[in-house]
């Protein structure tokens, strides 16, 4: 009988993938980018294991709202205290925030537990093309979605 492969935390090397949002749908963008912080497009997935991958998002304030979702979709957030909940419209959070609109679709596609968050700090998201990370050598994100469909 064979065993199930498993992997182990900190077991492998975290590649860096970097992804170009200019013109690119918010929601799909963000889809890809969790699929790839999660480690699924990756062999030796395994679903309670943080495989390392880092993503680089670059030109963020280019992200696209189909629709009418700029004016009609807002993003909460809540101090905590009573009658604390803020609602702020996506046109706002787009000219004044973009990092904040893309993080915060991708963490609502994370797992809500401790490897979601753990996960969620492998992102990296810029305003323009500038990036602190070259040092890093990271590929195209497309690169991560060859390798799963060569398999």
């Amino acid at each position: 009988m064979s065993k199930t492969y498993m992997a182990r935390p900190g077991q492998g090397t975290g590649k860096w993938y970097i992804v170009d949002a200019s013109s690119q749908p918010l929601g799909r963008l963000a889809a890809r980018i969790a699929h790839v912080l999660r480690g699924k497009h990756r062999p030796d997935f395994t679903p309670h294991v943080n495989h390392g991958d880092h993503v680089i998002v670059v030109n963020a304030e280019e992200v696209v709202l189909t629709g009418n979702k700029l004016d009609q979709k807002m993003a909460y957030r809540h101090s905590g205290y009573p009658g604390g909940l803020k609602a702020v419209p996506y046109r706002r959070l787009l000219a004044r925030n973009p990092e904040r609109a893309v993080e915060k679709a991708v963490k609502g596609m994370l797992p809500k537990n401790r490897l979601g968050r753990r996960l969620f700090r492998n992102l990296k998201v810029y305003r323009g093309t500038e990036h602190p990370h070259q040092a890093q050598k990271p590929e195209p994100i497309e690169a991560a979605f060859r390798l799963s469909e060569a398999d």
